[in-house]
């Protein structure tokens, strides 16, 4: 998998054990890991206690918003998942804490009309420019981390015309959800008073702007105690392989089960890698490209346990 529109190619290139190509460490060396693992099961004729079900994910990146992973987990496999296991990218970390996001288009609109003719008239762009000014200015805390931007804006039809209307793609993340909620709310709270502060700025146009804030995806935040049976499983199988996994937060597959309380963890998929999600990215198998897949079949059959 990959965060790519189809017209970008991703044919890959290799030199030597470096594999470059658009998607090639997120998500692809994932796949292959998944792939390594049930083959070497199916393989080896290992039979485990627990029934493991491998599954390929689509719509995990941006607007996807979790959507195979929430059909997994709300209708495919309903009330029947124990342990949850995503494998996502390249190198040797694990996530126990998931980043939520909130992910929201701002629109503003208004009459519009003549930039010279027309001037005196509350601007949907002036106010869009007062709302991420507004928003740039939220303080957020360094722990729990939580982050935001305002990622895209839209807007405009020529020089000498004031506009009917400005966009914004706002993205608003935090390890926890108390914290995305507020901020969320402070979010909007600046919208609010940049339409306010721009008809103030105008008082007396009879114009009146609106303001649409509609939700483009909704990732839950979450968290689970080191002491959890998955993570101390996670640590041990890392353990016999000779590493000790570095316990991070993202935003990955494993947010969905986590939200729900299905005990979950994603861990990397071994080798190196870097450029994720541009056209230069690449991974290299290196010299504990094997770590990956070995991590991942050890807590497979940690938590599956061996049949007879």
């Amino acid at each position: 998998g990959h965060g790519f529109p189809d017209s970008v190619d991703v044919t890959v290139r290799r030199e030597g054990t470096r594999l470059t190509g658009p998607g090639i460490g997120d998500d692809c060396r994932g796949l292959a890991v998944l792939m390594a693992v049930a083959r070497t099961l199916q393989e080896s004729n290992v039979r485990t206690l627990g029934p493991v079900l491998f599954v390929a994910t689509v719509g995990e990146e941006g607007a996807g918003n979790l959507r195979g992973v929430r059909h997994l987990v709300d209708q495919q496999s309903a009330g029947r998942i124990d342990y949850f296991i995503s494998v996502d990218g390249t190198g040797l970390t694990a996530v126990n804490r998931a980043v939520g996001s909130h992910r929201y288009r701002v629109t503003i609109r208004g009459p519009g009309g003549h930039s010279f003719g027309d001037f005196g008239i509350p601007n949907p762009i002036h106010a869009l420019g007062r709302a991420i000014a507004g928003i740039a200015q939220i303080s957020v805390p360094a722990s729990p981390r939580t982050t935001f931007s305002v990622g895209v804006i839209e807007g405009g039809t020529s020089v000498n015309a004031i506009s009917m209307s400005g966009a914004m793609d706002v993205d608003l993340r935090s390890e926890s959800q108390r914290e995305l909620d507020s901020l969320d709310a402070r979010m909007r709270r600046a919208v609010a008073a940049a339409v306010d502060a721009e008809h103030g700025r105008w008082p007396g146009a009879s114009a009146r702007l609106t303001a649409e804030i509609r939700e483009i995806g909704k990732r839950p935040a979450g968290a689970q105690a080191d002491s959890s049976a998955i993570i101390r499983a996670t640590v041990a199988a890392a353990r016999a392989l000779g590493f000790i996994p570095a316990m991070t937060a993202s935003s990955t597959d494993a947010n969905y089960p986590i939200s729900l309380g299905i005990p979950s963890v994603t861990i990397d998929g071994g080798g190196s890698g870097g450029g994720a999600h541009s056209l230069n990215e690449w991974y290299d198998d290196g010299e504990d490209g094997w770590r990956g897949p070995q991590w991942a079949l050890l807590l497979v059959l940690t938590l599956a346990g061996l049949g007879g």
